[in-house]
């Protein structure tokens, strides 16, 4: 199923977009954008070409093919291509219905060339390159949802946590069939955008249909003003935190630090036995962020390193000795939702060993975008990059597979469908490792609730990867110098997992 994705916290939020500074560039968050349809028109006569009455017609064409011929020389472009492009921009001038200034054409001819090229690559007028600064910062207006567009159909990826959205019960995979009475079918994702973004305290109402209800479901929601805090934490249980990443932005690693820290606290003498880290529904953000949480966990080694035909595009991120959270037992929950930056951090810590990875399959969006400025106001968002973990993995349109699958709990039956990941999107970029099997079919998440079957295992896993450790460590104790076995002798060689200080407690998981 073929669908095209875009984030919004809406306004949008930084979302399945992984962002890189360019030179000149800035990071940013994945926006929709409005890609101008083709216009179905009656037949009608050839249109006649333009006036050239009181000039050499000869001469004026003359130079112009002249001054064609030499920018179609400097740009590397066929001079037929030029010319047919000037002529779809002069046809438009001449015969559209409705007088069009030129500005607009060239933004749209822009849009258009930027949207052809992959999901995640577009044109940022004034109100998206203004947007995308206050979403990197973690706050916008709307009610808070990352969102989709599948075969015209506008679709719910992903509720943020505590915003309008979420408190309403928008669920992922939800399609808007109407905003405030307005059918979305055909609705450009932009257009959507723009219809649910409002003042704070403004009312919206939005009309869905959800996979398993007898008929449309209608809600009500109050805009706000979005201050997300990317991460939230708790204790599950004595010794045992709960850190919850949400999406990744400038402040995210700062926020996590201290997240760890109150958890110590909570801990007490006896420390954190264990740590879960939620990236579940995580649409991505910003590579930096990604980065340095992934630091907090590693205390060395490569984190990602990004790869493009540009010389700057090329790059390698590695971990410093400053962790947080060096050797303390971790599961990371994945879901269908964990894209971009979620990825990259899930890929570190697995191949490190320095956690097991508990959930279901990842997005798989593997690529890395630049924000281009044109001027002070507008810019371009461009795919220059892929990322790859620091195993070597490329996980463009496949994702990252969890160490232990387990599906979100169902209280009652559904029908089993997809996932939405990178590999459904339109003209994703393909994996460079060659063709995957086709996904396999799967129980969509549920919306997170009081009882969470996937982090209910993933603390039973922590638990016992503290029993086994227990267990070890009395083993060593109980053995003498006449031994015929080393401590080492039940486990796997050094050459088959990673050093000891990249795995929880020295356990290869």
């Amino acid at each position: 199923m073929l669908m095209r994705h875009v984030t919004l916290s809406l306004a949008l939020s930084s979302a399945l977009l992984l962002t890189l500074p360019a030179t000149a560039a800035e990071p940013a968050p994945d926006r929709a954008s409005d890609k101008t349809p083709a216009e179905s028109t009656p037949d009608s006569a050839p249109v006649a070409p333009a006036d050239t009455s009181g000039r050499d017609s000869n001469a004026s064409d003359d130079a112009a093919n002249d001054g064609e011929g030499e920018a179609a020389a400097q740009s590397g472009l066929p001079l037929e291509d030029i010319q047919a492009l000037a002529q779809v921009f002069e046809r438009i001038k001449q015969a559209y219905v409705d007088d069009v200034d030129d500005k607009t054409l060239l933004r749209n001819a822009m849009r258009g060339m930027l949207e052809g090229l992959d999901p995640h690559s577009n044109y940022l007028d004034e109100d998206a390159f203004r947007t995308l600064h206050e979403m990197t910062e973690g706050e916008f207006g709307g009610i808070g949802i990352e969102v989709g567009q599948e075969d015209n159909q506008l679709m719910v990826i992903s509720p943020i946590d505590d915003t309008p959205a979420s408190r309403a019960g928008l669920q992922p995979r939800d399609l808007i069939i109407e905003i405030d009475g307005k059918s979305t079918d055909g609705m450009s994702l932009e257009e959507a955008v723009d219809m649910m973004r409002g003042d704070p305290g403004s009312k919206i109402d939005l009309t869905l249909l959800r996979e398993g209800a007898d008929a449309p479901i209608n809600v009500s929601l109050e805009r706000a003003n979005i201050q997300a805090a990317s991460v939230n934490s708790r204790m599950l249980s004595p010794g045992y935190g709960y850190l919850r990443i949400s999406q990744f932005q400038e402040n995210t690693a700062e926020e996590t630090s201290k997240a760890i820290a109150a958890l110590k606290k909570q801990a007490g003498d006896d420390g954190l036995s264990g740590v879960v880290l939620d990236l579940r529904n995580n649409p991505g953000g910003l590579l930096e962020g990604a980065v340095n949480v992934s630091d907090l966990f590693l205390d060395s080694g490569l984190v990602v390193y990004t790869k493009g035909r540009l010389k700057d595009s090329d790059m390698q991120f590695e971990a410093n000795a400053e962790t947080a959270l060096p050797k303390t037992p971790m599961v990371v929950l994945i879901n269908g939702g964990s894209a971009s930056a979620a990825e990259i951090v899930a890929g570190a810590l697995q191949d490190h060993h320095r956690a097991v990875l508990l959930g279901t399959e990842s997005f798989g969006k593997g690529s890395v975008q630049s924000v281009m400025p044109l001027d002070d106001n507008t810019g371009i968002k461009l795919t220059t990059a892929l990322y790859y973990t620091p195993g070597g993995r490329s996980i463009q349109a496949e994702g990252i597979a969890p160490d232990v699958t387990v599906q979100r709990g169902q209280l009652t039956l559904e029908k089993a469908g997809f996932e939405i990941r990178e590999a459904n999107l339109r003209g994703h970029l393909q994996n460079a490792g060659g063709e995957r099997e086709q996904d396999k079919k799967a129980l969509p998440d549920s919306p997170i609730a009081a009882d969470d079957y996937q982090l209910g295992e993933a603390l039973n896993l922590l638990r016992g990867i503290n029993v086994l450790q227990q267990s070890g460590m009395r083993r060593h104790d109980d053995q003498t110098p006449d031994d015929d076995r080393t401590p080492n002798d039940d486990r796997p060689s050094n050459s088959d997992r990673a050093p000891a200080n990249d795995t929880p407690n020295g356990t290869n998981p």
